[in-house]
């Protein structure tokens, strides 16, 4: 049973990080190919940290992903502790069904449903314009950009990531919210000496996997929006990759930026998971 899944891992993961050779290369894919071009080492490197491009997609990904960390990770968990105490298992069950919903949803139609909200003709704007105030176009403001793709993130995947951690609130012994109701506890003290440990462990479990992802902020959702606020604003790792290796040809240059971009991740996996194992939690690894 586990084949199929090996190969689809082997086939598009394993394998195809062997092409991250051409970063060290003066590739060229249809004279030479990968043994037939010529080493440059790590000359693409040095050009990428003397790209003013680059530079400025790596201060808005980590500019972002710091942002992301504060403003959207906690999200999913107070998700979950809400529809946790909900005691109602019909109206649990419909308020997870509503919130889940837009996950399934692609970023083409996250995005048109935010330009109907909140472009210069949407129904915010309409609204503020019949109460005798000036519209607003949020869409194509590079200054709140940043709290427009958060915004667009927790409406799209909050809901979904929620289902770890009420997996998680399952889990905890229920009676320990009794015994600690009969010595006085209150609803607070409870969330706050049971509830949160009892998760804290899934908790930082997924800030590790999240802080080694972090640096994939995601390419279709700032693609979509990259005209609309300009690449001063929008441009991070994958749509550099996209815009000065893909689409102009230049691969070696692009994969060197994609390999730089896989190396910071890892350093922070790495860094996040040692931090968990001074904290006394597990992480992703246990110690050797």
């Amino acid at each position: 049973m586990a084949v199929p899944m090996m190969a689809l891992v082997w086939g598009f993961w394993w394998i195809p990080t062997l092409g991250n050779v051409v970063a060290f290369q003066d590739y060229k894919p249809f004279t030479g190919g990968i043994l037939g071009s010529r080493v440059v080492g790590f000359t693409h490197f040095g050009n990428l940290f003397g790209d003013p491009e680059f530079l400025r997609a790596m201060t808005n990904t980590l500019s972002i992903t710091a942002f992301q960390l504060v403003f959207y990770f906690p999200v999913p968990i107070a998700l979950a502790l809400l529809l946790h105490s909900i005691t109602s298992g019909r109206l649990r069950s419909m308020l997870q069904s509503v919130v889940y919903l837009p996950y399934f949803f692609s970023w083409v139609l996250v995005v048109a449903i935010f330009q109907q909200m909140l472009g210069g003709a949407g129904l915010v704007s309409q609204l503020l314009r019949r109460a005798g105030f000036d519209g607003i176009n949020w869409m194509t403001d590079p200054d709140t950009f940043i709290l427009l793709i958060t915004s667009q993130a927790i409406w799209k995947d909050a809901g979904f990531g929620a289902i770890i951690f009420l997996a998680a609130l399952a889990a905890i012994d229920p009676n320990l919210y009794e015994a600690a109701a009969v010595d006085g506890a209150g609803r607070w003290r409870r969330l706050w000496h049971i509830t949160l440990p009892g998760i804290r462990p899934v908790i930082v479990l997924l800030l590790i996997l999240r802080l080694g992802d972090a640096l994939n902020v995601g390419f279709e959702q700032f693609f979509l929006q990259r005209s609309a606020v300009g690449s001063q604003a929008s441009e991070v790792f994958d749509t550099f990759v996209y815009y000065s290796g893909i689409r102009t040809g230049d691969f070696d240059y692009g994969a060197a930026a994609g390999l730089f971009k896989g190396v910071v991740g890892l350093v922070l996996i790495l860094a996040a998971n040692k931090a968990a194992h001074m904290m006394g939690e597990r992480g992703v690894y246990s110690r050797s």
